[in-house]
């Protein structure tokens, strides 16, 4: 029997922040426009907006842009739950001893995935899939430059991945990752199109550059609780001096960690819905 899950809510297109950012300019404008020697005056606080937009932009864990989960929601607290994030594969050198690690653990993760990786390694894709766990929406390509992109570039980039993702696993994204969590204003109305829901973190591990797995583990486990969103990484993952992936020196003392603490990791997008 299959269970049917309905679709996440969509996120409101523009934040309040966005749209005050709207009507501030428009003042401006305005103002330059009609009130003599105000020009300069109406540059500065045009430039001063654009700052504030700019830090919200680099700032993975603001909603000053629109809806940005960063915690599941209380009622997945309340049952003890977490989500164990990973990001930037598949990576078949990685991936498929994560997926062992998560399984002798009994626990389940949410993979956001770059399409383009899912392209060329299907198979591994499928196999996440089958193991229990979720793939979302990270872009096809994981592009340096996603923050500066506007919004037909958005849409082409994040329907492309949503066409491939589907496409490959036979299951439809529900939630989007941006790279890095970096972002401009444009993101919010194109997940609200496609009823994507941003998802951020509300710890991270840093383990694309950091070698040293126990100081990764400290920083996903310190102050760790119930509702946590934990990101780590099996694409572009930092080695070890011994030359393995970080992920997989952390996963095993993080996963005991959370059955000590009675806490479970479950997929995601499950988690949003079912609150």
């Amino acid at each position: 029997m299959t269970t049917e899950i309905a679709a996440l809510p969509a996120p409101r297109p523009l934040s309040p922040f966005v749209r005050a950012s709207i009507a501030w300019h428009v003042f401006a404008l305005a103002t330059a426009l009609l009130v003599p020697g105000s020009a300069v005056w109406a540059l500065g606080a045009i430039v001063l907006n654009q700052l504030l937009i700019t830090a919200a932009g680099l700032a993975p864990r603001s909603n000053w842009l629109g809806h940005n989960v960063t915690r599941l929601p209380a009622a997945a607290a309340a049952r003890g739950e977490i989500a164990i994030t990973i990001d930037d594969g598949p990576d078949p050198d990685v991936t498929p001893a994560v997926l062992d690690l998560l399984d002798a653990a009994g626990q389940h993760a949410t993979f956001f995935c770059i399409a383009e990786r899912v392209e060329a390694h299907p198979a591994l894709a499928r196999e996440i899939v089958a193991r229990g766990h979720s793939i979302q929406n990270h872009t096809a390509r994981h592009r340096h430059d996603f923050s500066l992109l506007g919004p037909r570039a958005y849409a082409a980039e994040i329907g492309r991945a949503q066409e491939i993702l589907g496409r490959i696993t036979g299951v439809q994204p529900e939630c989007f990752r941006a790279p890095a969590g970096f972002r401009n204003p444009f993101l919010a109305p194109v997940l609200h199109r496609m009823g994507l829901t941003l998802v951020s973190w509300t710890r991270r591990g840093y383990d694309t550059r950091e070698a040293d797995a126990a100081v990764v583990l400290q920083r996903l486990c310190r102050g760790l609780r119930a509702g946590d969103i934990l990101l780590l990484h099996d694409g572009h993952a930092a080695r070890t001096a011994g030359g393995e992936a970080v992920v997989l020196a952390v996963l095993p003392p993080l996963l005991a960690r959370m059955q000590a603490d009675g806490l479970r990791s479950v997929d995601l997008a499950k988690a949003l819905v079912e609150a």
